[in-house]
């Protein structure tokens, strides 16, 4: 069955007969994901009927991968009962993560039906920043001790796996809970039952620690092919462990982020169509604002030269193209340098050699392309040799401008501090739209002396 049909007309219309216990068969073998996509296209009133006909397994699992505009209202038409169901079943990252974006209201009838042992796991989760490998991890893993043997591992795997977020790697800690070293499953299968765990164990584990940089933990996962981290405290105890799938929520969210500042627009944590005007209106005018003052320069070097302007009027026709070449080939560097950045593929040891890379790049693209344009400003607009060699000189000196602003300033951003992106596109072009116009005026009054300045 086409999954269209499933969504438009088949729950719809068995839920109009009444016939609850075939909605069930249809969900029950979809993933949590598809049936969360399902719900958000149902008529609201549907959704608490559709949730309760769910099993209370996979209700729970669906209801964490809803948005939290959908979990405030169930959490609001749940009774206590209910409610109380659904959190026991929830991994405690996904309690955390759904928690931070409620209303006050709803976190205190959330926090109401969790056991207090519950709350203080939240609670101590909440504390660590908001960007930190401490406000993602669980605490929820298997951990094991260096003198087990084999057989006890599997007891105990067996005994408190079940509310583990993943138990197929397990954690080995002293009395202290001191990280000690981990061993897989697969670790645990191929050995006998009589082993110790002391002597299977990989004893050189990475970690993360609790104020680590939540971008910087994902790296690792990516780096790494990690399933789980684990996380320690700032005594090397271990405190919980980040998942694989939660890593990649962050890869989502911070590259996300970038996009947004490569475009001039302030990062939002909400989808676009969940953004108001207004919250929409607040991330794009400040740098909008900041842009439009800047570019006034640009204006500034034209009302300088505009009696050069006035002498050979041909001049100003070719400002755009210039100024737009200019800004595309800064753009393209600067997007390649942020990127390569994030892959920690270059380093700010490396300005020189990428200086001399992107110099030599922009004299063959800035070659190529005013040799083209030499052609088509003889040929086609029939300008003279002086004015088309200004414009050709000016284009090959705008490129190479670009490509050396487009390539340092996203890297002496990230040595200062500030995040590369911000130093993307409609920043750089700024630059060398002013750049660019000096350059132009300068050539121009250098090769036709008659000209005013």
């Amino acid at each position: 069955m086409e999954f269209e049909k499933v969504r438009e007309e088949d729950v719809l219309k068995l839920l109009e007969e009444r016939k609850f216990a075939d909605v069930r068969d249809l969900l029950k073998d979809m993933e949590p994901i598809d049936i969360a996509e399902l719900l958000e296209e149902m008529p609201e009133e549907k959704l608490p009927l559709l949730f309760r006909i769910l099993p209370k397994e996979m209700a729970a699992d669906t209801f964490v991968e809803m948005d939290s505009d959908m979990q405030e209202y169930l959490i609001q038409t749940f009774s206590d009962k209910e409610l109380k169901e659904v959190m026991e079943d929830m991994y405690l990252d996904d309690t955390v993560d759904m928690i931070e974006e409620m209303p006050a209201n709803v976190v205190r009838r959330i926090l109401k039906h969790t056991s207090p042992e519950m709350r203080i796991k939240i609670n101590g989760i909440l504390q660590y920043p908001k960007d930190s490998a401490g406000s993602m991890m669980t605490t929820e893993y298997v951990d094991l001790r260096k003198d087990m043997t084999v057989q006890d591992a599997f007891t105990r795997i067996r005994r408190t796996g079940v509310d583990k977020e993943t138990i197929y790697t397990c954690y080995v800690v002293n009395n202290n809970r001191m990280l000690l070293g981990m061993v897989s499953v697969k670790d645990l299968l191929l050995h006998n039952y009589d082993d110790v765990i002391e002597d299977i164990m990989e004893p050189n584990v990475i970690y993360a620690t609790t104020l680590e940089d939540q971008e910087h933990v994902a790296e690792q996962f990516s780096k790494y092919d990690f399933i789980a981290l684990p996380v320690v405290d700032m005594e090397q105890r271990l405190v919980g462990i980040i998942t694989v799938d939660d890593a990649m929520d962050v890869m989502e969210q911070e590259a996300t982020e970038d996009i947004e500042k490569m475009a001039a627009i302030m990062p939002t944590e909400k989808p676009y169509m969940k953004t108001s005007v207004f919250e929409t209106y607040k991330k794009r005018i400040p740098w909008l604002l900041l842009l439009m003052i800047s570019a006034t320069f640009t204006s500034m070097i034209i009302k300088h030269y505009e009696a050069a302007l006035a002498t050979a009027a041909i001049l100003s026709a070719y400002i755009p193209m210039l100024m737009d070449t200019g800004g595309n080939a800064g753009g393209q560097v600067s997007v390649t340098v942020i990127r390569a950045l994030s892959l920690h593929d270059i380093e700010y040891s490396d300005v020189p050699a990428i200086i001399w890379k992107e110099l030599r790049v922009a004299l063959c693209c800035g070659g190529t392309l005013a040799a083209a344009n030499f052609v088509k400003l003889l040929v086609f607009d029939r300008l003279s040799l002086t004015v088309a060699a200004i414009i050709c000189l000016t284009l090959i000196s705008t490129v190479i401008v670009a490509k050396i602003i487009g390539c340092t300033l996203p890297i002496l951003a990230k040595r200062v501090g500030f995040d590369p992106a911000v130093m993307a596109s409609p920043f750089i072009t700024t630059i060398v739209d002013a750049v660019s116009l000096m350059i132009y005026f300068r050539i121009a009054t250098a090769m036709m002396p008659g000209l005013g300045g």
